[in-house]
C-alpha cells in the first residue's frame, strides 16, 4: 500500500527562523539526521520542500470568478509543512515512519493517507 505523509509543522521551529536558531548545534543536526535517515528509508519517496505557508497564494472560485488570496487557508499552525509517500505493507509500519519525522515530536503532527489505486 502507498500512503502519503502530511507534515503540519504545527509550532515546529523551522530553519532561519528565530526558533530554530535556540536550538543547540545538537538538536539542530539531530533534526537534519531524522531527516536524512527518512529519505533514505526503504519505500519512501522524499518530498521537495515547500515554502513558508505565507508565501502561499490560494485560489477559490465564486460565481465563476476566480478568487485569489495571499497566505494559506488554514491558521499557519495548521499549515502542511512538507510530505512524502512511503511504499510499505500496512499502516502500522507508515505510523512507525511517521513518529520518527521530527515535526511530530517538535509541535507538529504527520497525517497518514492512503493512496488508493497504488
Amino acid at each position: 500500500m502507498k500512503y502519503m505523509l502530511l507534515i503540519h509543522q504545527g509550532t515546529t521551529p523551522l530553519p532561519g527562523t528565530e526558533e530554530w536558531n535556540r536550538l543547540s548545534d545538537q538538536e539542530q543536526g539531530a533534526v537534519y539526521a531524522a531527516y536524512k535517515a527518512l529519505n533514505e528509508t526503504p519505500g519512501v519517496t522524499p518530498g521537495v520542500r515547500m515554502g513558508d505557508p505565507e508565501t502561499a497564494t490560494t485560489v477559490r472560485v465564486e460565481d465563476g470568478k476566480t478568487l485569489t488570496t495571499d497566505g494559506p487557508f488554514v491558521e499557519m499552525k495548521e499549515a502542511i509543512g512538507g510530505f512524502c509517500f512511503y511504499e510499505t505493507d500496512d499502516l502500522d509500519a507508515a505510523i512507525e515512519l511517521a513518529a520518527r519525522i521530527p515535526a511530530a515530536s517538535m509541535g507538529g503532527a504527520v497525517e497518514i493517507r492512503p493512496v488508493p489505486g497504488q
